[in-house]
């Protein structure tokens, strides 16, 4: 079997081809891949579980682990997801933190299974990244308010209009 030169390992304590589907299902050029099985008894499982998933979640190859309990994701890594409108920041926040998620702030929600996503629409990124300062300012000062980022409340703030 040949692998990408990188693939992205995430460790799940049991739940690896589910999450693998649900990425699949939600974002684009995304799929399921091969599903290996344990050949043998080990200290996360018993011979013939799921024991890697190989699939692809926003063209990242990625392989999934079910390593038991041990290792719980966290903040250190997240996916950063950049949008376009509100509608697929809306599609993609709503599809994680509807399905057992939880939202955190700024742009931040974590799945069900602990992995952490940055929904960023790209009207935030180009505000804060901007040559005004002011206005990126006033962007990045919106953004420290809110969960899920509002576009048109970015869009406000850049202009230095009242929200």
């Amino acid at each position: 079997m040949t692998r990408d030169p990188v693939t992205l390992c995430l460790w799940y304590d049991k739940d690896a081809e589910e999450a693998a589907a649900f990425y699949a299902a939600t974002f684009p050029n995304s799929r399921v891949g091969a599903v290996h099985r344990a050949p043998g008894d080990n200290p996360s499982g018993r011979e013939g579980d799921v024991l890697t998933v190989d699939f692809t979640v926003l063209g990242i190859p990625c392989v999934g682990l079910n390593g038991g309990p041990a290792f719980p994701h966290s903040e250190a890594f997240s996916f950063q997801v950049h949008t376009g409108t509100q509608e697929e920041t809306d599609r993609y926040w709503n599809a994680i933190v509807g399905n057992g998620g939880q939202e955190s702030m700024c742009g931040w929600c974590k799945d069900k299974w602990g992995v952490n996503w940055q929904i960023t629409p790209r009207a935030l990124t180009d505000a804060v990244m901007g040559d005004d300062k002011a206005a990126a300012k006033r962007a990045f000062e919106a953004m420290m308010t809110m969960k899920k980022i509002d576009v048109a409340a970015i869009e406000t703030a850049v202009r230095g209009e009242p929200g």
